[in-house]
């Protein structure tokens, strides 16, 4: 089993920078990829918004072309921890922020939103002016 918690959110304005952090616990060797998705105030999951994910076995990562140019995704070089680092933030960046992680072989090619070990919590993220 692995799960996963995602950090640091917080209220920032228009224009900022904000990083996530996203932990992985348990079986942590068995993990092959990890993805951040965002739910936006009054959406309902199914409508949530992939982002990004890296894949440890091949050693790079995805970003959606919604945020690309904004949004990164890197790892921690030790621990199975990935970053979400947020640039040029807008208010429909509001949201609150996921982490999940899948070890199934191919997850490279999942949704992002469906990985296998998913937090129950996110990190919530405000930006206004």
């Amino acid at each position: 089993q692995v799960h996963v918690a995602a950090s640091g959110g917080d209220s920032v304005q228009i224009g900022g920078s904000l990083r996530l952090s996203c932990a992985a616990g348990g079986d942590t060797a068995s993990v092959k990829c990890m993805s951040w998705y965002r739910q936006a105030p009054g959406k309902e999951a199914a409508g949530a918004e992939g982002l990004g994910a890296f894949f440890f076995e091949l050693g790079r990562t995805y970003i959606a072309a919604s945020v690309k140019g904004r949004f990164t995704v890197s790892r921690d070089d030790v621990k199975t921890t990935i970053f979400l680092q947020m640039t040029e933030m807008a208010p429909e960046d509001t949201a609150t922020y996921f982490c999940a992680a899948d070890s199934r072989p191919g997850c490279e090619h999942f949704d992002t939103r469906g990985y296998l070990y998913r937090g129950r919590q996110g990190t919530q993220v405000t930006v206004s002016s």
